[in-house]
């Protein structure tokens, strides 16, 4: 994946399925859209029932989606690095939630960026720095919000600035997320190398997972770190549902 932004924008579009004025949630509004600045988050939910919330904590180096929730209310999320869950791995602590970033931007990554970075290698790291949220919306058929963050290097430099609108819907038996994000470059030319790592993730809980037939480092009952020969997945909760995503990008 090979992308180049000049003085256009970037526009792309992601949609995630699961079975300027700040309006507050009424009784009619289906989807509710709560915003709580102080606490560094906006929640939202459906029929009363909590779906997901937009978090930017100081543990990590971008905003994500953190839990997910089925319409059953199952969590289909990984816990760590945010919550220690029994039986979950605790590698990669840049995989938190539902997540939006890239490997190489100008050869920072802003992907693999975590407060587990060793000192010598956070000058190659970049940030994903929350600024504002531009609006929040309740409704009776969908919930909707807007932000804008900056994606910043090192040494503070903003590479870009990002615009996101985010569409919440939900149902008896699903879950929708809709995210239309523009990046504009500032004021160099800003280059997305081919890379592995990106640009929409998505860490699962352990049931969702691929076996592993390695010595990897997971959970136990009381959240202590612990090295286990050979895991086998239980499967997927049953009330979990489809999970899937379509991602399409655009350069004007």
């Amino acid at each position: 994946m090979r992308m180049l932004i000049g003085g256009a924008s970037l526009l792309i579009v992601a949609v995630f399925l699961t079975s300027l004025v700040l309006a507050g949630p009424r009784p009619s509004d289906r989807v509710s859209v709560s915003v709580n600045e102080q606490a560094r988050r906006v929640d939202i939910s459906v029929d009363g029932q909590p779906f997901t919330s937009y978090i930017w904590p100081t543990t990590l180096k971008k905003p994500v989606l953190y839990p997910l929730r089925t319409a059953t209310g199952t969590i289909v999320t990984r816990g760590f690095p945010l919550e220690q869950r029994p039986g979950e791995r605790v590698d990669h602590p840049h995989h938190a939630g539902l997540w939006f970033n890239y490997e190489s931007v100008n050869s920072i990554d802003f992907w693999n960026n975590s407060e587990a970075i060793k000192p010598e290698t956070a000058p190659q790291m970049g940030t994903i720095v929350q600024r504002s949220i531009v609006s929040a919306k309740s409704g009776s058929e969908q919930g909707e919000l807007d932000v804008e963050t900056d994606w910043v290097t090192f040494d503070k430099k903003v590479l870009l600035q990002e615009h996101t609108h985010f569409v919440f819907r939900g149902g008896p038996r699903f879950r929708s997320v809709d995210r239309i994000t523009t990046l504009r470059a500032l004021d160099e030319r800003v280059d997305f190398k081919d890379q592995k790592d990106g640009l929409l993730g998505l860490r699962v809980v352990r049931a969702l997972e691929i076996p592993s037939d390695k010595p990897e480092l997971y959970t136990d009952a009381s959240g202590s770190p612990v090295k286990a020969k050979k895991v086998t997945s239980p499967g997927a909760p049953a009330a979990a549902g489809a999970i899937s995503a379509v991602l399409s990008a655009t350069s004007p």
